[in-house]
C-alpha cells in the first residue's frame, strides 16, 4: 500500500512537473539608461519592449510559451552595465534587447556570452561590438564605419575649402563615430582645423565654443549624445557662432529641442530612414499613438529586436540560443516593423542605409533636400 502510494505521488509529481514545463515562461529583457541624462532614450527602449512582449503574448507567445519582461537600468555606465548583465543572468533571462550605449553593450556582451544569453542591440553602433563580439551578439542598427562614411563624404563635398572641426565626448560611441567621420572626410581631401574632446555631463562648454569661434569654423561634427550636443548648440548661438553642427543617430530625441531651443535648427544628423514612416510599421505606430506615445527614435528598433528573436526561435523550434544566433547570422531574413532584416555572419545588417534629418518647431524629421 505504501509502495503504491509513493508510486502515485511520483506519478502526480511527474505530471505536475510536465505541466509546469509545458507552461514555462521565457524571461526576456531590455536594458538601457532608465535613469541619467539619457533616460529619454531609455524610455524608447522600455516602450518598444513592453509593446513587443504584449503583442507577442497576445498572439500566443513563442512556441507556445509566454514572455516575461525584465527592464534593466545601466545608466549608460559600463560598470553598471556589467552588474545589470549579471543580474539578468541570475534571473534566468534568455534574450536581451540592449544595451544602448556602445560603451555599455561591449562589456555586457561578454557576460551574456558566458551565460549563454542572446543579445540584440537596437542602438549600439561601435564596430567592436560585433567585430570582437561572441557568437551571441547582433544589432538592428548600422555601424559607425558605415555612418561615418556618409557624414565624412558630406563634409568633404559641402564644406570643401572651409574650416571644419571634429568634437567628441570620449565615449565608445561618440569617439568611434567622430573617428570614422574624420577618416572618411580626410580620405576625401578635407582636413579639420580643430579636433577636441569634451567631458560628458558638464554644463558649460563656452571654452570649446570660444575656441571654435576663434578658429573661424563653419561646420562642427559632434560625436556624442543629444544632451551635450544641445548645450553646445545653445552656447554656440549665445556666442554668435553660426557654424553648422552635424552629428549621428543619437540625436533622435525631441528632448534636444528642450535643451537647445531654436538653436536646434542649426543641427543636421544622420539616421536610418524614419522608422515611423515605414509601411510595415504603420499599424504598430498607430497603436502606439492611440495609447498616447509617439514611438520615436529607437522604440521601433527595440520592437524589431523582439520580432527577430521570436521568428528565429520559432524557425529553430528552440530556445537554444546558439541555434537561434546561428539562424539569425546565417543569412535568413526576418520580417519586422523596420522591414526585412538580414544579418551577416557577424550579426551586422547587410543593408544599412542613412539619410539626413533636421529639427524644426520642436520636432526632427527626415529632410530629403539635404544631399
Amino acid at each position: 500500500m505504501k509502495k503504491l502510494l509513493m508510486s502515485g505521488i511520483g506519478l502526480g509529481f511527474a505530471a505536475m512537473l510536465s505541466s509546469t514545463t509545458a507552461l514555462a515562461d521565457i524571461t526576456v529583457a531590455t536594458v538601457g539608461p532608465v535613469t541619467g541624462q539619457l533616460a529619454a532614450l531609455g524610455e524608447q527602449y522600455s516602450q518598444g519592449a513592453k509593446k513587443a512582449v504584449a503583442d507577442i503574448n497576445a498572439a500566443g507567445g513563442i512556441n507556445g510559451e509566454k514572455l516575461v519582461l525584465e527592464i534593466g537600468d545601466d545608466a549608460c555606465d559600463p560598470k553598471q552595465a556589467v552588474n545589470v548583465a549579471n543580474q539578468m543572468a541570475s534571473k534566468g533571462v534568455k534574450f536581451v534587447a540592449g544595451h544602448l550605449c556602445s560603451g555599455s553593450s561591449i562589456p555586457a556582451s561578454k557576460v551574456y556570452e558566458e551565460e549563454g544569453i542572446l543579445m540584440i542591440t537596437p542602438a549600439s553602433t561601435n564596430p567592436k561590438f560585433t567585430e570582437e563580439g561572441g557568437w551571441n551578439v547582433a544589432r538592428v542598427c548600422g555601424r559607425d564605419d558605415a555612418q561615418g562614411k556618409v557624414a565624412g563624404a558630406f563634409l568633404a563635398k559641402n564644406f570643401a575649402g572651409k574650416k571644419v572641426a571634429i568634437v567628441d565626448d570620449k565615449s565608445a560611441y561618440g569617439k568611434g563615430l567622430a573617428d570614422e567621420t574624420r577618416k572618411s572626410m580626410n580620405a576625401a581631401g578635407l582636413t579639420e582645423v580643430v579636433s577636441e574632446s569634451i567631458n560628458a555631463g558638464e554644463k558649460d562648454y563656452s571654452a570649446l565654443v570660444s575656441k571654435l569661434k576663434d578658429a573661424g569654423v563653419e561646420a562642427v561634427y559632434f560625436g556624442g549624445y543629444h544632451p551635450e550636443a544641445g548645450l553646445v548648440l545653445k552656447q554656440m548661438g549665445e556666442q554668435g557662432l553660426n557654424a553648422k553642427m552635424l552629428s549621428g543617430d543619437s540625436m533622435n530625441s525631441a528632448e534636444l529641442w528642450t535643451i537647445a531651443g531654436k538653436a536646434s535648427e542649426n543641427l543636421i544628423f544622420t539616421f536610418a530612414p524614419e522608422p515611423r514612416n515605414i509601411a510595415d510599421a504603420k499599424a504598430i505606430v498607430d497603436e502606439f499613438k492611440a495609447s498616447g506615445y509617439d514611438p520615436e527614435g529607437y522604440t521601433l528598433y527595440t520592437y524589431a529586436a523582439f520580432q527577430m528573436y521570436k521568428q528565429a526561435a520559432e524557425a529553430t523550434k528552440s530556445t537554444d540560443n546558439k541555434k537561434i544566433a546561428e539562424w539569425l547570422r546565417g543569412g535568413n531574413t526576418t520580417k519586422t516593423v523596420l522591414g526585412d532584416i538580414t544579418l551577416d555572419a557577424k550579426g551586422d545588417l547587410t543593408n544599412a542605409t542613412y539619410v539626413w534629418y533636421t529639427f524644426k518647431d520642436g520636432k526632427y524629421f527626415e529632410d530629403p533636400s539635404i544631399k
